[in-house]
């Protein structure tokens, strides 16, 4: 079985997002983690080179042998995109998503080009809605 490259790291969350080129982005960052860790009541941490998450938790895949630590949210600030990562995916999370403004998603991965494109108390709710679903299912068994 391959090993998981992604894993929490010692890496400075601040000096990542200084990295980020695009200004836009580097300050969506910034109050993305102040969002972050204002909801969840946790540290940001680094997740390999590119993910700032928050909190974590231990999976086993259902469709092959793969095993590994995880955040239970977070995002990351990309070039094309932020990525913003709500775990327990959407389906539950209709409602909130028509009311979100311009975005994209797949099965757990939220695509916005900036904040200032969504409705932030939606976000806000959103990211809350996905870390307390990912605690319950993952830590109240």
């Amino acid at each position: 079985m391959a090993e998981i490259k992604t894993k929490k790291n010692k890496a400075s969350v601040s000096k990542f997002i200084d990295s980020v080129e695009n200004e836009q982005k580097r300050e969506d960052a910034k109050a993305l983690v102040k969002i972050f860790e204002d909801i969840t009541k946790e540290k940001a941490t680094m997740w390999g080179t590119s993910i700032i998450g928050f909190g974590e938790y231990h999976y086993k895949s259902e469709r092959s042998s793969q095993e590994g630590d995880w955040p239970l949210t977070g995002f990351s600030p990309r070039k094309q995109n932020i990525s913003i990562y709500i775990m327990p995916g959407f389906k539950a999370y209709g409602d909130l998503l028509k009311k979100l403004g311009k975005h994209k998603h797949s099965v757990s991965c939220l695509y916005i080009n900036k904040l200032a494109d969504i409705d932030l108390p939606t976000l806000k709710k959103l990211i809350k809605k996905g870390y307390e679903d990912m605690k319950k299912n993952y830590f109240n068994k």
